[in-house]
């Protein structure tokens, strides 16, 4: 009997093995003929199509124009600038890694082994070059009847790239070129066929006119031809400190602090972004609905505001710039006509990341960061928010008035501004100064909330006698600070808490009394 169960069992294992490796054939053979009658896809063989989207969004904006030849569908001029873009990415990828891979499936023959000429070179002298197209603006010159070979001028190309050699730094260099490119359409995409840089000639474009309510004149910043002097304060809604836009927000609460803020006689309110809490490259509807909000809000209380792009933002790699880009133009170009906005500051401390992201870096971006600020918003005003006066020259001849923060002694405030006054020659605004009201077993040395207001009276005794523009940090003492903010010991935090005019149970502190002068 056990000999005869054992033989049903082993014919039974059999048949299954049988069946299973039957059924495991015919789905093999059936990916592969779905392949063969797909064809293969090159993005995603080498894993270009996430990885371009994530790392690579350059401006494109196509000139229109008649077409010569056969009329280009729409369809195929995405498709057309999909692969041209796909060839730069590879491009910069290979001079970046001195590799060739992926140049053969974005150039043909001719054109590919130019490219590697130059991979070649480099790497006999041991150069790599780090590099990335900002804008493209492309004219189509001829589309061939059988839609096979498409010709085009791409004007204005904005290049920037860092060489290396023997990796070490040896030039930066921004470049503004045209290209006439000529693409094959070969097994199912465009290859670049021709690409040759032509003489420098910069192209005329539609600007947008600007109607600004805030200028600068000199040093003085201008609504109506009348001078108006910033006296604000840096805002976060009490219960969401540095989570402004997050799940907690209510235009309710924010209504009442913007109430507080107008009866206190100020004109001015800082508020914040995070690149990340937005969504990155592909800003999220939702926030910019909120933001609309908030703006909104401000212009119905007579309130103006600055808005800080890239909050807690610290990576400045090349790669990513064009994510950034498209980022800030999103933004920016959002409320490019909201009369509420004073200026968009783009980064809060960037000189905080100086030493860990390389100061160069750090500076060629913001640059690049002002031109697509002022290009995609011509109406509002431009600043950067430096942690210190000192740092705060780099780029002052680039943005529209100077912004720094002051945590110095109070004795320094007259003498420090009005010597950078001088430097400058440009409107400057004291964007930070504060001191907490935290005095106990983590900080021996602080100050107790009569030493806050008496602090707080002096420096507005300075700001009226100076007619010195000012925001104060902040409108409130907040129950909970991130770990990112000010770190997660709590010496740290308990300071980061006790900044405020008004403490966490909604009672005004004496410092209130001088929240302004």
């Amino acid at each position: 009997m056990t000999l005869i169960n054992n033989k049903n069992i082993t014919r039974a294992v059999l048949i299954l093995s049988f069946i299973l490796i039957n059924v495991l054939l015919l789905l093999g053979i059936s990916k592969v003929l779905d392949f063969l009658n797909s064809g293969a896809d090159r993005s995603s063989m080498l894993h270009l199509e996430k990885e371009t989207f994530n790392t690579y969004l350059p401006k494109v904006v196509w000139e229109r124009s008649e077409n010569p030849g056969r009329i280009m569908e729409l369809n195929t001029l995405k498709k057309i600038e999909k692969d041209y873009l796909f060839s730069w990415y590879v491009k910069n990828k290979s001079l970046q890694e001195n590799s060739k891979s992926g140049i053969a499936d974005y150039y043909t023959q001719n054109t590919r082994q130019n490219l590697y000429n130059t991979l070649k070179y480099n790497i006999k002298n041991e150069i790599t070059i780090e590099s990335t197209t900002l804008k493209h603006n492309p004219k189509l010159d001829f589309y061939s009847a059988d839609g096979q070979l498409v010709v085009f001028t791409d004007k204005n190309v904005v290049e920037f790239q860092k060489i290396y050699q023997k990796k070490k730094l040896i030039a930066a260099v921004q470049d503004t070129a045209t290209y006439k490119v000529m693409m094959l359409f070969e097994d199912g995409f465009w290859r670049v066929r021709h690409l040759q840089k032509i003489e420098k000639t910069i192209f005329s474009s539609d600007t947008t006119k600007s109607n600004p309510v805030f200028k600068v004149k000199g040093d003085k910043i201008t609504t109506n031809n009348l001078n108006f002097t910033i006296k604000g304060i840096n805002y976060y809604p009490k219960n969401s400190a540095w989570d402004t836009f997050g799940n907690s927000f209510n235009i309710d609460i924010i209504s009442k602090d913007f109430d507080i803020i107008k009866n206190a006689k100020l004109n001015t309110v800082r508020i914040f972004i995070q690149y990340e809490d937005f969504g990155k490259a592909d800003v999220k509807q939702e926030k910019i609905d909120k933001l609309k909000k908030i703006l909104d809000l401000a212009t119905s209380k007579n309130l103006f505001v600055i808005v800080t792009l890239f909050d807690f933002y610290s990576d400045y790699t090349l790669e990513n710039w064009t994510l950034t880009h498209r980022h800030a133009e999103k933004i920016v170009s959002s409320f490019k006509d909201h009369k509420a906005i004073l200026a968009w500051d783009l980064k809060n401390e960037p000189n905080l990341d100086f030493e860990n992201r390389d100061k160069n870096n750090v500076l060629n971006w913001l640059e690049q960061m002002i031109t697509v600020v002022k290009e995609s918003d011509p109406n509002h005003l431009v600043t950067i928010g430096w942690s210190n006066s000192t740092e705060a020259t780099h780029l002052a001849n680039k943005v529209d008035f100077v912004s720094y923060h002051f945590y110095n002694a109070i004795e320094d405030l007259e003498k420090e501004t009005k010597t950078f006054e001088q430097i400058t020659k440009k409107p400057i605004v004291i964007e930070e100064f504060g001191v907490p009201s935290y005095k106990g077993i983590w900080n021996l040395n602080g100050a107790n909330e009569e030493e806050q207001a008496q602090y707080h009276k002096k420096m507005q005794e300075l700001f009226k006698k100076n007619n010195f523009a000012f925001m104060s940090w902040t409108l409130y003492d907040f129950p909970h600070v991130p770990d990112q903010v000010a770190g997660k010991w709590p010496w740290q935090k308990k300071r980061q808490k006790r900044f405020g005019f008004i403490n966490v149970n909604g009672g005004k502190k004496p410092s209130f009394l001088y929240i302004n002068h």
